[in-house]
């Protein structure tokens, strides 16, 4: 029951949906309720105001990591850092999924996974950020780019980190990425799935 003690804060931590809370402050339309329906970064670009749709990838990913510096620095007085840093990292990601203050309607937790991973070695995020950024380069494809980082976060844990419970943890947080985008794996296998439009080269005057 101690560890409960990191799991229910950093779950509460993961329910703020910063997509809502910054749509309501900017009085946009509810991110549930347009596009993808998907409370996220992406769907709130939809809306044409890319500052909010960096603070709501700001949000998700500092909600993230913040869930686990915290629990790994509290955890380590109590000699419990290892359970509490991943029972929070699996806690804040439900939260973001399921949160309880917005109906359990949440989003896809690509940023928030991020600020999981950076929290638990920045070594980590940074290999899984740099997987995104290659297979979105070479494929323009948003969800694709997604998919391949979990894929692989869970093997760059194990090489970089190692340990039962955290490639457990790693793993879960991935296959869980992969059920919310499930409809996106449909299109994918269908062809049907969008791809981001590379910026048009300006051309001289």
């Amino acid at each position: 029951m101690f560890i409960m003690l990191f799991i229910v804060p950093a779950y509460l931590l993961g329910s703020l949906s910063f997509a809502v809370i910054v749509s309501r402050a900017f009085s946009l339309p509810d991110p549930r309720s347009h596009g993808s329906g998907n409370p996220g970064a992406t769907n709130m670009l939809r809306t044409g105001r890319k500052s909010a749709a960096a603070l709501t990838l700001f949000g998700d990913l500092a909600k993230g990591w913040l869930a686990v510096y915290l629990a790994r620095h509290f955890g380590a007085q109590y000699e419990v850092e290892t359970l509490a840093t991943y029972s929070a990292a699996v806690a804040v990601f439900l939260g973001h999924l399921y949160p309880v203050f917005f109906g359990f309607k949440g989003g896809k937790g690509v940023a928030t996974a991020l600020g999981i991973l950076l929290a638990i070695s920045p070594w980590l995020g940074l290999a899984t950020l740099l997987t995104w950024l290659i297979v979105f380069g070479l494929t323009r494809t948003s969800s694709l780019a997604a998919l391949s980082a979990a894929a692989l976060a869970p093997v760059y844990a194990g090489y970089l980190i190692g340990g039962t419970l955290p490639i457990f943890a790693l793993t879960l947080i991935s296959l869980l990425i992969f059920w919310r985008h499930r409809g996106n794996i449909r299109r994918l296998l269908t062809g049907e799935e969008g791809r981001v439009a590379k910026p048009s080269a300006s051309r001289p005057k």
